[in-house]
């Protein structure tokens, strides 16, 4: 599981849609309890941001004319906050270096 958490704008149609599946992932782990281990230790993730983040690709994909029909199902994180605006600055750059469309549409 990862969490971009770049600007849904800019991500290539490969990267939103794999986020929403992955923020899905996510709220399935926190309500089932699951240990997210090394998703928290290496900051894959932002279990606090996970419904804001959800809604944040739905509108994009909405706004793209997709058809979203996967509610988030509710979860609520109660654990400490995990990164901050520099990981998330840090996490954006790495999308750009992978990816040549994200890079393009980052514009």
């Amino acid at each position: 599981m990862r969490m971009w958490c770049a600007d849904p704008e800019t991500m290539c149609r490969a990267h939103l849609l794999g986020e929403h599946n992955e923020v899905h992932m996510l709220a399935g782990c926190i309500r089932k309890g699951k240990n997210l281990g090394r998703f928290l230790t290496d900051k894959l993730v932002a279990p606090g941001r996970v419904r804001a983040r959800h809604d944040e690709l739905a509108a994009e994909m909405r706004r793209r004319g997709y058809n979203h029909q996967s509610p988030l199902p509710a979860c609520k994180w109660t654990g400490p906050p995990v990164y901050g605006p520099e990981d998330l600055e840090r996490h954006e750059a790495e999308l750009r270096r992978r990816c040549p469309e994200c890079r393009k549409r980052g514009r």
